[in-house]
């Protein structure tokens, strides 16, 4: 029943950070919407029991490619302050309704992730240990072997990210 409801949270989060993405017309939300969808995908992999690819998606892809993204933003000026006819900056809103039920969902995701984590550590701890098997190995004997060009077309991709964000944000001649 709790793995249903977590897939369930999971994939709204997804489906309506994806649907974020696309209907935002703010460069600096959409990188936001675009994080809550791939924690979305994080919670969809530790449902599924592959709990080292919800740690890499977290990490890889929430942590580094978002990151990226936001630093490529502000470098090049994506997002300009408003400021009023009295000349006083404009003091950004807390959000809307619809930032605020992505924020809830993603908190429900991160937070039934982390209790399926800790249920998991005291069931094992408590009955009899179910014998390891590491999906590490394996994920690493197929990522180098049978799908290395997806592998390298992706470290590509993002070399290309990074170089992009530096040639968009040098100063330019005059």
């Amino acid at each position: 029943m709790f793995i249903n409801i977590m897939f369930i949270l999971s994939a709204l989060l997804t489906l309506s950070g994806a649907y974020g993405v696309v209907a935002s017309r703010n460069i600096m939300h959409a990188c936001v919407y675009l994080l809550a969808s791939l924690f979305g995908v994080a919670g969809l992999y530790a449902t599924l029991g592959a709990d080292f690819l919800a740690a890499t998606q977290m990490v890889v892809y929430a942590g580094g490619v978002v990151i990226l993204m936001l630093f490529a933003v502000m470098l090049t000026g994506g997002h300009k302050e408003a400021v009023n006819k009295f000349g006083i900056n404009k003091i950004p809103s807390m959000g809307t309704v619809r930032t605020f039920v992505i924020g809830v969902l993603s908190a429900l995701v991160l937070g039934s992730v982390a209790f399926k984590i800790i249920a998991g550590m005291t069931k094992q701890v408590q009955g009899e240990l179910p014998e390891f098997t590491s999906t590490v190995e394996k994920l690493g004997v197929l990522l180098l072997t049978d799908h290395i060009l997806a592998f390298e077309i992706s470290s590509v991709l993002l070399l290309g990210a990074l170089v992009g964000a530096a040639v968009i944000s040098r100063p330019r001649k005059q």
